[in-house]
């Protein structure tokens, strides 16, 4: 479409969305040689988050010995991560890239349903995660009969329940944009899909970021303060005879930092991800939504990237993780009783 320039000497270019419709949005995509190279980076995103979560999933569901509590919550919060990269992150990647919003109006407001759930859903899974491993590093003997699959049950089915129901909820009854009706109308047009949310649920959103976090990082630390007093009292217990029951004590111990310690690890890349997304929405909502575009994608996807890192945390961690994975992708996996293997054994398990 051809329209004047502001001093209407000359004629300029437009492209749209959809060219034959009227009220379509303004397209600004980028050229060929930025466009590959923006696929390339988000679709290397995609296929980590997907690919990553799905071998955790298969892992713990399919190997008997990695059937624990602990690890069906980290199992759940994989499943939040996956579905990160199937439902929201091919979408977001085509918005960003071509500038429009080629999937409808309702998948629109799914799209950022789905969004908000499956984040809140880590958020909480992450949470209650950290309490496991507080329970786990603090009292190792009675753990297991206090954090037990009931449990772990109750804590996954909060932890969706929760994140779907606000998500939906928020979206779909319209009080995101309550007060807002003059900058959602300036900015609806077809091709389009952006979420505009008031002062007051930005700021709730920001406490079940902020709450949930703080509650980690208090743990964590703790745990931290905790694991170095006990490495403290095995260091000094080594050089006396150990009984039995003191020597597993000391193992079970030393086992629970460990896991404790690399899921301290997932909650920090967790936070360094999300604060700044949460920080810009809090900030902007209050100033008018002076933030540029471009500030909010580097943001949104910074989170989205969030999705694909906990695979490669547990693989450059757990070696039983390296070790299933080759399992998996070797095909072993399907042979006669594969999913009795001793993955923690340090032999040769292909052989």
């Amino acid at each position: 479409r051809m329209i004047n320039s502001s001093n209407g000497n000359q004629l300029v270019a437009i492209e749209l969305c959809y060219e034959n419709i009227n009220g379509s949005c303004i397209k600004t995509s980028y050229s060929l040689g930025p466009r590959v190279f923006l696929y390339l980076v988000f679709g290397f995103g995609i296929v980590l988050a997907v690919f990553g979560n799905l071998l955790v999933m298969i892992s713990i569901l399919h190997f008997k010995q990695l059937h624990s509590p602990a690890n069906f919550l980290i199992a759940s919060l994989s499943c939040a991560d996956f579905l990160v990269g199937v439902t929201v992150m091919p979408f977001s990647m085509v918005r960003l890239v071509e500038s429009c919003w080629y999937f409808g109006e309702s998948y629109c407001k799914f799209h950022s349903s789905f969004d908000g759930s499956f984040c809140y859903s880590s958020i909480f899974h992450l949470c209650f995660i950290s309490i496991d491993r507080y329970i786990a590093v603090t009292d190792p003997l009675v753990y297991p009969t206090k954090f037990t699959l009931s449990v772990s049950g109750i804590c996954i089915l909060l932890s969706w329940f929760l994140a779907t129901t606000y998500s939906f909820s928020l979206f779909y009854t319209g009080a995101n944009d309550d007060g807002l009706e003059e900058l959602v109308s300036a900015l609806t047009c077809v091709g389009g899909c952006q979420i505009a949310m008031n002062q007051n649920w930005v700021l709730v959103d920001f406490l079940l970021f902020f709450i949930p976090t703080l509650v980690m990082v208090i743990l964590y630390c703790k745990i931290f303060l905790v694991a170095k007093q006990q490495a403290r009292k095995i260091e000094s217990m080594s050089n006396q005879t150990e009984s039995s029951s003191e020597s597993y004590k000391a193992r079970v111990s030393k086992r629970e930092r460990k896991a404790a310690k690399t899921l301290g690890i997932a909650v920090i890349a967790f936070v360094i991800s999300w604060f700044p997304y949460f920080i810009e929405t809090l900030v902007d909502a209050y100033l008018g939504f002076i933030t540029p575009t471009y500030i909010y994608e580097i943001f949104i996807w910074l989170t989205y990237y969030n999705s694909a890192m906990n695979p490669l945390i547990y693989a450059f961690f757990y070696p039983w993780f390296r070790r299933a994975i080759k399992f998996i992708i070797t095909g072993k996996v399907f042979r006669g009783h594969s999913s009795t293997i001793d993955l923690f054994s340090e032999k040769k398990l292909l052989d």
